[in-house]
């Protein structure tokens, strides 16, 4: 099956006998990676936890315009990774790339204290965007390539696990500043270029340079010969080894190629089908705020519901995934999904419906989120592999991107019930589409041996 067949892609050589496979076992690439990702979302999320906020109350921004800016900065984020995952890929360098844009998005931070009006704050934002955008791919390659793929589940649920304890302090961070700073805004996005910041430095100090491929290297035989010979047995060293082991330069035609593996095809247009019907964080946040009459001041701890949760099940829901299959777990994450919309459609008990909406929310993402990178990594050649982790991210996050315009202006011509209402019916059937496109193969007949007659 798709998303649980952890087998190396067609083509690629064999994975080596690694013996026996400690369960705990986390590369040191990850838990740097997973360190940078910490402190970056500590940063991000601070903003990202009053930005509706402060768009929508403060600057009297409407939700269709509040849907449009934030499908518009998440569809550049989308169109951005491509060119991260391709450059990383030709220059063989993951982290350069991932630096690059790690240090855009913390460039970013500072400008929005000059900023105060929606002209402005839509530039830094596309830009801190296109930061992102440039460190994904390259960093989830990082974190396959220094994972054998048996474990790239648990891998990925680590890095998840961490990325959302920043995701986690950020909100909470941005609740205490609100609470005692005169100008609240203004000291939140001060703070978070500070920690954007040393993100940025971890990363320059922690992270190993490298593809950090585990793929055992071919060596090139040593010839015995004299000391004066050793510029030409240099030379033939080089030489001797095969022309399918020396790394090729990746062009732009192998990107575009890989759409044509059937596995990884069908996950993008799981990707993209699931993405069309998945309502953005900061939607999902307003709603339960409008239905709950929760205070504004209590709106920036909203967020640190879903993080708490995905914090504690990212782990082992990635290391189920790994076990039972990554389609199961993939799936029954959009199925919590679509029962947190109906929870906010219909639950009758206000008191109770924050807690269990943000359960659920928490629970889609540690079921999603590190399970299908992990899923699309298996069907790509390491050679190749931030690339094809662009183009799944890509089409899922324009497919967002899509999702966010519609909703926003459903919201604004329907009102928030039959908005959400059209949003839940479209994932039912975009999931039901997925469960069928991502089905287990079935297994193929032996056929018949034309030398042997009778019955067996």
């Amino acid at each position: 099956m798709y998303l649980a067949d952890r087998s190396a892609p067609a083509g690629a050589e064999p994975a080596p006998d690694r013996g026996p496979v400690r369960a705990a076992a986390v590369a040191p690439t990850v838990l740097a990676l997973g360190t940078v990702s910490l402190i970056t979302d500590v940063s991000s999320e601070m903003v990202t936890a009053v930005l509706p906020l402060y768009l929508i109350a403060g600057l009297g921004l409407s939700p269709l315009g509040f849907g449009a800016l934030d499908g518009v900065y998440n569809g550049v984020s989308a169109l951005v990774q491509l060119t991260g995952g391709h450059l990383a890929d030709r220059v063989r360098n993951h982290k350069l790339i991932a630096g690059l844009g790690y240090g855009l998005s913390a460039l970013c931070k500072p400008l929005l204290l000059f900023a105060h009006s929606l002209g402005p704050i839509s530039v830094i934002l596309t830009l801190e965007r296109t930061g992102k955008g440039l460190r994904t791919a390259p960093r989830d390659a990082l974190i396959s390539l220094s994972t054998p793929p048996e474990l790239q589940g648990r891998a990925f649920g680590v890095h998840r696990a961490m990325d959302t304890t920043g995701a986690l302090l950020g909100p909470l961070a941005a609740f205490l500043i609100l609470s005692v700073a005169v100008d609240g805004y203004d000291a939140v996005f001060g703070v978070s270029a500070c920690v954007a910041a040393l993100g940025v430095v971890v990363l320059m100090l922690f992270v190993p340079s490298g593809d950090g491929d585990t793929r055992p290297r071919p060596r090139p035989p040593r010839p015995r010969t004299s000391e004066d010979d050793g510029a030409a047995a240099s030379v033939a060293a080089a030489a001797a080894v095969p022309a399918a082991d020396r790394p090729a330069p990746v062009r732009l035609r192998d990107a575009l190629g890989l759409l044509r593996l059937p596995r990884l095809r069908n996950l993008a247009i799981c990707a993209v089908l699931l993405g069309l019907t998945t309502v953005s964080d900061a939607f999902v946040y307003l709603l339960l705020q409008r239905r709950t009459g929760i205070g504004d001041q209590w709106f920036p701890l909203l967020p640190l519901g879903t993080a708490a949760v995905f914090l504690l099940l990212a782990v082992p829901a990635g290391a189920l995934a790994d076990r039972i299959g990554r389609r199961t777990v993939f799936l029954t994450g959009h199925a919590l999904l679509l029962a947190g919309y109906a929870l906010l459609l219909w639950a009758p008990d206000p008191a109770a419906l924050p807690y269990l909406v943000l359960a659920l929310h928490g629970m889609f993402y540690a079921a999603t989120d590190g399970v299908l990178p992990a899923a699309v990594a298996a069907t790509i050649p390491a050679e190749l592999r931030a690339t094809g982790l662009a183009l799944v991210g890509t089409g899922q996050a324009l497919a967002r991107f899509g999702c966010s315009l519609a909703f926003g202006a459903a919201w604004t011509l329907w009102g928030t019930g039959p908005a959400l209402a059209a949003a839940a019916a479209g994932l039912l059937c975009c999931a039901a589409v997925a469960g069928f496109v991502l089905r287990p193969a079935a297994p193929v007949a032996p056929l018949p041996d034309p030398h042997r007659t009778g019955s067996p």
